[in-house]
């Protein structure tokens, strides 16, 4: 069974696959709550707008910081909201981390497309 994302304002169909969606049970430093987090994303259905924060910021008790980078995702066609990129996806490479103490933001990561579910539509195809 496979799902098709769409945009809630529009009803544009965003290409997203599930076979790049993340786990609900998976870990992020940023958190998952009342989202979908995908690997890699259709380029072409989105707008990526950079935003870049100096104030202090709590996503959860363990990630915050006083300067926030991220990059808003947009819908192509009715320019919502739909959500964000983080730097918080899978470690990139297989390090200990910074004095091996594990992975941190020192160690590069894949991008996580963190989508807002009150943004997207999700319709099930048999």
């Amino acid at each position: 069974m496979a799902s098709i994302y769409t945009c809630k304002e529009c009803g544009t169909n965003l290409n997203l696959s599930t076979v790049n969606l993340f786990p609900p049970d998976f870990y992020f430093e940023a958190g998952n709550k009342d989202t979908l987090s995908f690997s890699c994303v259709d380029s072409t259905k989105f707008k990526f707008e950079k935003e870049n924060k100096f104030r202090p910021f709590f996503e959860t008790w363990n990630y915050w910081g006083i300067q926030r980078k991220r990059t808003k995702i947009k819908c192509n066609n009715c320019e919502i909201l739909l959500g964000y990129v983080y730097d918080d996806g899978p470690p990139l490479t297989d390090s200990p981390g910074q004095l091996h103490f594990g992975p941190s933001q020192v160690i590069p990561r894949a991008p996580r497309y963190r989508f807002k579910t009150k943004a997207i539509q999700t319709t099930f195809e048999t």
